[in-house]
């Protein structure tokens, strides 16, 4: 494949938080020694990643506790985020070429009065319980009762740009809970236009029985520039798949097709299957349980057979990967479940190329922003350059 135009297809997976050691400026965050996959693979004994370790995973400079391949048939490297940020939304933004200056505003107090109360009046609601940073799972078990009896929802934050709204699924069904969130986001606006806005639907009876949250989550997020690269897919008609939360994490912006999906392995049977139906363009997934089910919640034996799981499953692409295609793997910023806290970590993130027609064992080195992965998918669809973002599309051809 010595024609970059020979490149029809790419499909781009992101393991959500999959992180690969602290970036030089982690003292900045408060993340100061973190190493996702390292620290994961390290606790676990070991991570048994055969096709991702056949692509060279082991192979990226300063990548620990995984093994190295004597030939990989993939391209390696790994990305260091430029934005101010290590958020999900900053982190896939500029994978499409978006430059952030400013973090999005946080709330460790919770949120002003004016926007609780607008909230209130605007959505005509009982009111609200809740109001300050908690972990998911834990405020529902609190105030789950208490939001069931009242019917008010519960609001809640973390460390990152978030106004989450927990409601039980017979309380505020999850249209509806979209609806409220839809208008949280837009009071959440100039100085307080938080990064995302998060639906938390859950079931069960009572907290003593035992509340869970549901595969209904739904993200809206402030909507990027449309100069970025699904945008400019898009406006030269060209087909733009999301997989999972990407629909959501962009506002629709440059999105042809989407899909949304209940956990990491149904994302991967999505992806497969626009891999039946999406003859040319973009398949971009987004893998969430990394970070959602078991980077937040410290469960790094979880984080380890998910890991594991994606691995098993990664041959299932591979193998229906067609002489056009291209596969790129990375992640959007690390969650170390091993250190302390709950919250994103700033990180390095791991980059896998393959395509068949591709060179092979090409060591990518150290990329100074996460745009150049995505300007290297702009250069294979002639969409480029982005605002952001160096390309390696001519060291892998």
């Amino acid at each position: 494949m010595s024609d970059k135009k020979k490149i029809e297809r790419v499909i781009w997976i992101v393991l959500d938080s999959v992180g690969m050691g602290e970036a030089p400026d982690a003292a900045d965050f408060d993340d100061v020694g973190t190493n996702t996959i390292g620290h994961v693979a390290q606790k676990h004994g070991g991570l048994h990643l055969p096709n991702m370790v056949k692509l060279g995973i082991g192979n990226i400079d300063g990548m620990r506790y995984l093994d190295r391949c004597d030939n990989p048939t993939g391209c390696y490297g790994k990305m260091r985020e430029k934005s101010n940020g290590k958020d999900t939304t900053i982190g896939h933004w500029e994978m499409t070429g978006i430059y952030s200056p400013k973090r999005f505003p946080t709330y460790p107090d919770g949120f002003p009065a004016e926007i609780i109360d607008e909230l209130i009046v605007t959505a005509k609601l009982p009111g609200i319980l809740g109001n300050k940073v908690a972990s998911g799972t834990e405020i529902i078990k609190e105030l789950g009762d208490e939001h069931m009896a009242t019917k008010k929802p519960i609001v809640y934050t973390s460390a990152d740009s978030v106004f989450q709204i927990a409601c039980h699924e017979e309380i505020y069904p999850p249209q509806k809970l979209y609806e409220l969130c839809q208008t949280a986001r837009q009071i959440l606006c100039g100085e307080n236009e938080v990064a995302r806005v998060i639906a938390r639907p859950f079931i069960g009876n009572n907290a003593k029985e035992g509340f869970t949250r549901t595969a209904n989550r739904r993200d809206f997020s402030k909507k990027p520039s449309e100069d970025n690269l699904l945008g400019r897919m898009k406006k030269s008609g060209q087909n733009v798949a999301g997989v999972g939360k990407i629909e959501d994490i962009f506002a629709g912006v440059g999105i042809t097709h989407s899909v949304h999906t209940k956990d990491n392995m149904d994302g991967m049977d999505k992806t497969l299957e626009y891999m039946d139906t999406i003859e040319k363009g973009l398949i971009f997934t987004n893998l969430v349980e990394f970070d959602s089910k078991w980077g937040h919640r410290n469960d790094y034996e979880g984080y380890a057979n998910g890991l594991e799981a994606f691995d098993k499953r990664l041959i299932e692409v591979l193998d229906k990967m067609r002489e056009t295609d291209l596969l790129m793997i990375d992640a959007d910023h690390g969650c170390d479940p091993t250190t302390k806290g709950t919250d994103h970590t700033r990180e390095f993130v791991p980059l896998l190329v393959y395509g068949k027609g591709i060179r092979q064992n090409i060591n990518l080195g150290t990329r100074q922003s996460f745009a150049d992965a995505g300007e290297t998918v702009a250069q294979i669809f002639g969409v480029g350059p982005l605002p952001l973002g160096t390309g390696f599309l001519a060291e892998i051809m």
